[in-house]
This record gives structure tokens, sequence and C-alpha cells, in this order.
């Protein structure tokens, strides 16, 4: 038979047991924080119709789908980009839910994009999202939970971007940019940080803008010295243009809620050149950027309140963010923010083989996992120095040993692979005192 080359597509990988380690304590205290601020779970399919998901993102997520076919098969499917289109889907199917209705998802999604650091075309996004609701509270809460759940992760510089898309609309309309073509003004404004002021304002006189509206824009999106912008003030001299001074309003209400929700405010500011690339955002967006190592956003989201309505009989206010699991690990992976006390594998006790006495070790595993202990055997007949390394290289804390002298007396030796001590431990004590020594290791 031919040997077939091992390998992966393009922006894929295998997350190896070691690395589940990690991802999984992330994974989990996400879901703790998601389940504190009140949200609940949802499982949706990976493939969805085509028709659910296209339109939904714009023409350039579009692009990004993955394709399914089978034969046979008469319905366009593709894979989900997102898991917000999915969860609008729910709420038009099921219009019973309680509404609000608070939802996180954890689950992978795929893009055919180009891979890069950090950017795979398959990755796992954590979203939670309040649908029913279009209270700017909402909103606050969402920035509350990023802010909550990347301390507890171990973030200290880090900051969320806070804009609003009815008051990118509206600079629009004050730039005079026709109303299909504002796409492209937001374009041009969301690569401020790539291209700089000159680039911008390049890009605007391109798309038919006017140099003195240019020059006032760019003076709007980033005021003199690097001071925040006035909304106040900017909200007087938009007062023509009543979709910006709505998005005004909105901004100033959400960030009033958030020192009542505990939200350092070094870890927030409202930034008019944040545009976000999804269609479907109606109101306030929101994304969340390491400022050290710059590898980009790894947190986005905003109020879309008419993205349900495509799947319902009425429309439904929503608003959620998405938490990017893989950009995070590979910062906590860079700046080496490993909990001290995290191992390399869920795997706290191994079981050694002495010889023939293959019942006893058995038997004793059985305890021991029945304690409430995880613990693996050892598979063979190797020399216990064998079984021993065998444990190192994985990482497992402790190798208990029930050799024929141990039996005889009782008891069974514990060797402790972190100290390299080894003692001797009564058989009916031994899953108390080992408990008590994952416990007070942190383990």
């Amino acid at each position: 038979m031919n040997r077939v080359e091992p390998r992966l597509p393009k922006g894929m990988r295998d997350v190896l047991p070691q690395q589940m380690v990690l991802r999984r304590h992330v994974l989990s205290l996400l879901e703790e924080v998601f389940a504190e601020f009140g949200f609940e779970p949802l499982i949706t399919p990976a493939v969805e119709l085509q028709e659910i998901l296209s339109g939904k993102g714009g023409s350039e997520s579009e692009k990004l789908m993955f394709n399914v076919e089978h034969e046979g098969g008469k319905e366009q499917l593709a894979l989900r980009f997102d898991l917000t289109v999915p969860l609008s889907r729910v709420v038009g199917q099921y219009p019973d839910l309680p509404k609000p209705f608070r939802r996180y998802q954890i689950a992978p999604v795929w893009r055919a994009e180009r891979p890069q650091k950090g950017r795979y075309r398959e990755f796992y996004q954590c979203d939670a999202d309040v649908v029913g609701t279009a209270s700017m509270v909402a909103d606050a809460e969402i920035i509350a939970m990023i802010y909550t759940a990347l301390r507890r992760l171990g973030f200290e510089q880090f900051v969320t971007l806070i804009n609003d898309r009815k008051l990118l609309a509206g600079l629009g309309a004050f730039s005079g940019v026709p109303a299909d073509q504002v796409h492209l003004l937001h374009r041009a404004i969301d690569k401020l940080d790539k291209v700089g002021i000159d680039g911008v304002r390049e890009e605007l006189a391109k798309a038919g803008v006017a140099r003195p509206t240019v020059d006032r824009l760019l003076q709007i999106l980033r005021p003199a010295g690097g001071a925040p912008p006035d909304l106040a003030a900017l909200r007087c001299e938009l007062k023509d243009y009543p979709e910006a001074v709505e998005g005004i309003d909105e901004l100033q209400e959400l960030v009033s809620y958030l020192p009542a929700l505990g939200v350092d405010p070094s870890c927030y500011r409202i930034e008019l050149s944040m545009v976000r690339g999804l269609d479907y955002y109606t109101g306030p967006i929101y994304e969340t950027v390491v400022e050290k190592p710059r590898i980009g956003s790894i947190t986005g989201g905003g109020r879309y309140d008419g993205l349900v309505g495509r799947f319902a009989n009425r429309p439904y206010p929503a608003t959620g963010t998405t938490i990017g699991i893989e950009r995070i690990l590979d910062v906590i992976e860079e700046l080496q923010m490993f909990p001290r006390l995290l191992g390399q594998t869920s795997v706290q006790v191994l079981v050694a083989v002495f010889g023939e006495l293959v019942q006893e070790s058995l038997r004793l595993l059985t305890e021991l996992r029945t304690a409430g202990l995880r613990c693996e055997l050892y598979d063979g007949a190797d020399p216990i120095g064998t079984q021993i390394r065998y444990a190192l290289k994985k990482g497992i804390p402790y190798v208990v040993i029930a050799g024929p002298d141990e039996l005889a007396a009782g008891t069974v030796a514990v060797r402790d692979l972190g100290s390299r001590e080894q003692t001797l431990v009564e058989r009916a004590a031994l899953a108390s005192r080992l408990r008590e020594s994952l416990t007070a290791a942190g383990r």
C-alpha cells in the first residue's frame, strides 16, 4: 500500500493533548464568566443552508464561505462563518423563546481567507448575545463581560474600542458621500491605523469627498494631541444629521453605565475610526485590542437590530460579542501567561504495572477512579523506571506502585514526580492523601 503523506490543508491545525490543557482552561473560564452574566448555552449545526448565510454579512463574507457538497444532495449548503447568523435563525425559528434571550455559544467556524499569524481558516468563536432588548444597558453589560473575562484570564494591557454605526452613517451624510458609496468612506476610515492620515486623505479624495470636508473628518476622527472625542461638541456640529445625533446619544448613554459595572476607565475608549467589517451592525460596535503584543483584535461585536428580523415575523433588537479564542491563546503563549499551576495533562495519577500483578493494578486503578481521581494505567510490561519516565514526559504529577511487598503490607508506594520523593501510604488512605496533595498543588 502506498504511503500517504500526513499533512494538513492550509489554515488548519491540530490541537494536541498538551495544548488542549490550556485551551480547556481558557474555555472553562469563559463559560464561567458567560454564566455569571446570565447567558445560557446553545448548540447549532456546523452546516447551514446557503440561503441562510448568504447576504447576511455583506459580499465579503459570502466570498469567505466554504460551500458543502455531497453526492445526491439537493440542498445548497455551507459551513457557518460566524455564530451570529445561526443565532438569528434560531430566534426566528423558535419564536416562543423567552425574551430577552441571552445565549452563549462556543463552537468552530470556517472562513476561506488567507491564513496568517493569529488567523486560521478553522477556528473557535466564543459568542455571547442578548436578543430582544434595545436598551444600551445590554451593550454596556457585553463590554463589562469582555472586561471581566480578559481580566480573569490575566490580561492587563488591553482596551475595548467603542463606536456607533449610526454616527458613522451620519459622518457619511456630513461628508456628502452618496448613500450607495458610504461603504467606501467606512473602508477608508477603517484603514487609519494602517495607512495613516495621509493615506486616508488620499482614499477619501478618491471617493469624491471635498478637501475641506476631508480635513474636518480627519479632525473628528483623530483629535489633535490624541484627545478623546468631544461628543457634546460633535453633537452640536452634526445637529442637522439625526442619525449621527442618535449614535452620539447611544454612545454617551452606553459609556455612562460602565463605571457602575466595574469597568476600569483605562480599558475602554470611544474610537470614531473603528468601523467593524460586517454590514449587519446598526448601532454601538466594539472591538478589543491587546496593546502588547499588537496581535490585532481579540473580541469584536456590536448591535445588529436588523439581522434577526430577516428570519422572523417581527424585528428583534440584538447585541453581542465574539471572543477570538485562537488569538487569545496566541497572546497567552507569547506573553507566557500560563497559570502557574496549570499542568501539561489532565491525568493526575499513573498507576504502574508491576510484573504479573496486572489484576492488582486494575483494582487499584478502579479504587482511585471511584474516588474521583483522574488516572491512567500504564499499558505494558516495561520496567518501573520506564513507566516513571513516561509519566515525566506527559507531566503526570504522581505515580503509584503496588508491588508484592506493598501488597503484603497493605501499602502503596507514591512517587511525587515534582519533588522526586517516594513515600509509602496505607492503601485505605491513598485516595484521600493524593487528593490533598493535588488540591495543595492546585491540580
